[in-house]
């Protein structure tokens, strides 16, 4: 009888060791599975912020009288921009004198806001909000944004004429390594779609003195002679003061 009991009480214990292998192998697994998930989610988790999808864009350039009433009276004619199909993007001041100002909408159809950059109704608006000088305007198809969030407000707006858009583009972007160096980062590019050898080329600027050297150097006016770049670029450093999108 003793030896019965003693056979029954091994028997449980096995039983006992056999349940707890069980449980702590399922642990093992769903650790490993968890591990997994977090693992596969982290490597998810990276957005891509280049969008290549064209995009219409209305630049315009003007002078106020005081900043602060033009951008309320600005902002206060948010109806009358949707109605062309116009959604302010951002607004920029420019380094030599901040009531020179850069302002870029974007536009759902651009012969509607090529038609309203023309209109008796924006002079109107225009005059309303004490611009002083006469505006600026120019119209881009974006071929390249990059939407990432950067540490410098400080942007650099150049338009060129080129000689053959897509042998432009193709040499510019193979020397987007050369404009990183010299604290440059390509935010936005495209060219006018009336006549695409017109080009319009936004960069942040990370250190004005790296950038100033960059674009006077000799090996630049070479590539871009190279590039079919005609005539001398104009250039507008600005420093975005407002964004929207």
């Amino acid at each position: 009888m003793q030896s019965l009991k003693s056979y029954n009480k091994f028997l449980c214990a096995l039983g006992a060791l056999f349940l707890l292998s069980c449980n702590n192998s399922d642990k093992t697994t769903a650790e490993t599975n968890a591990g997994d998930t977090t693992t596969a989610t982290t490597a998810n988790t990276s957005v891509n912020t280049i969008v290549t999808t064209p995009e219409n864009l209305m630049i315009v350039r003007h002078k106020v009288a005081d900043y602060d009433k033009w951008l309320a009276t600005f902002e206060s004619a948010d109806s009358m921009k949707a109605a062309h199909g116009l959604h302010n993007d951002v607004v920029g001041r420019t380094l030599n004198d901040t009531n020179v100002l850069v302002v870029a909408t974007t536009a759902d159809d651009m012969a509607k806001a090529k038609a309203f950059g023309s209109s008796a109704e924006l002079r109107q608006a225009m005059q309303k909000s004490n611009v002083i000088s006469k505006p600026t305007m120019n119209f881009m198809t974006t071929v390249y944004s990059d939407t990432a969030k950067i540490n410098t407000d400080l942007r650099a707006m150049t338009m060129i004429t080129v000689k053959d858009w897509d042998a432009w583009k193709t040499g510019f972007e193979s020397r987007r390594q050369d404009r990183l160096n010299a604290g440059l980062t390509d935010r936005v590019y495209g060219y006018d779609p009336a006549d695409n050898h017109k080009v319009i080329i936004v960069v942040a600027v990370a250190d004005t003195a790296k950038a100033n050297a960059f674009w006077n150097s000799a090996d630049l006016k070479q590539r871009m002679a190279e590039g079919g770049v005609v005539g001398k670029p104009e250039r507008v450093l600005f420093r975005i003061s407002k964004r929207y999108q």
